[in-house]
């Protein structure tokens, strides 16, 4: 198995499978369930999916629903969405979520991820930051249910999602979710140097290279939707996934270097 994971990201919306351009104009593009299983063919490393909508609309997590992507899944599934209580947690790691990703709750208090990690170890909690350029060029953490910049800055709100037990990092730009134009390694680079927790870095991937090059910026894994979703200029509906031995070309001898 390859150290660095390559992670398709689901976004869903009222159920159904949607990919997002710069955090908006969601596109359906199928049943998740069938994604799914053609990710189970391809032997993913792992699943996230993420409920764009839960928590816009104060609702809790789809139980019924994740309880079937759970059962579907050959591979470690992450889920986010709507979780807000140590007992909402707690209901998904029963129905087979392996990880849970947090961002509203935990830019509201981070106690939550206190209290899951005192549960479920450090492991079982990833907090998403997305990131977003401002006015002015300066890059700001974004709050991505209330649709604006958020009141406390990136480094404060990474700092004290690790200090209270967050076991990884979701890192996404916003201004290159689902454009497919290339990553932002220097935001990648800077997150990576200043935290040693996984970083997981997500937005804007185009190639393998680009994978490739996040990896080297500090990233221990890559989140990717558009690029496993989408083909051709047209964007036409496509889901792939590369074969094991092209993600062992392109990441292997990095694997190799650092056991050296």
């Amino acid at each position: 198995m390859l150290k660095h994971r390559v992670i398709p990201c689901l976004l869903l919306e009222h159920g159904g499978l949607v990919k997002t351009r710069k955090f908006s104009e969601p596109k359906y593009v199928g049943d998740p369930i069938n994604a799914i299983r053609i990710f189970n063919e391809r032997e993913v490393d792992e699943l996230m999916v993420l409920d764009i909508r839960a928590s816009r609309e104060k609702r809790e997590p789809d139980y019924a629903l994740i309880e079937q992507f759970a059962g579907e899944c050959f591979m470690p599934l992450c889920y986010g969405g709507g979780i807000h209580s140590l007992s909402q947690a707690k209901q998904l790691f029963s129905l087979g979520v392996e990880k849970v990703c947090l961002q509203t709750s935990a830019l509201e208090n981070t106690r939550l991820i206190s209290e899951i990690t005192g549960s479920y170890g450090n492991q079982s909690v990833v907090v998403s930051a997305d990131v977003k350029k401002g006015w002015f060029g300066g890059k700001h953490l974004y709050a991505s249910c209330a649709g604006k910049s958020a009141r406390i800055t990136l480094e404060d709100f990474l700092t004290r999602s690790v200090e209270a037990g967050a076991g990884e990092i979701l890192l996404n730009s916003v201004d290159r979710d689902g454009t497919m134009s290339g990553m932002d390694f220097d935001l990648i680079r800077e997150v990576s140097r200043k935290h040693t927790v996984p970083l997981i870095a997500a937005g804007g991937v185009a190639s393998l290279q680009d994978i490739r090059q996040a990896v080297l910026a500090g990233a221990s894994a890559v989140a990717a939707g558009a690029f496993f979703v989408f083909q051709g200029p047209h964007r036409a509906v496509l889901i792939t996934y590369p074969k094991y031995s092209e993600l062992e070309t392109l990441l292997g001898d990095m694997q190799d270097n650092e056991s050296n």
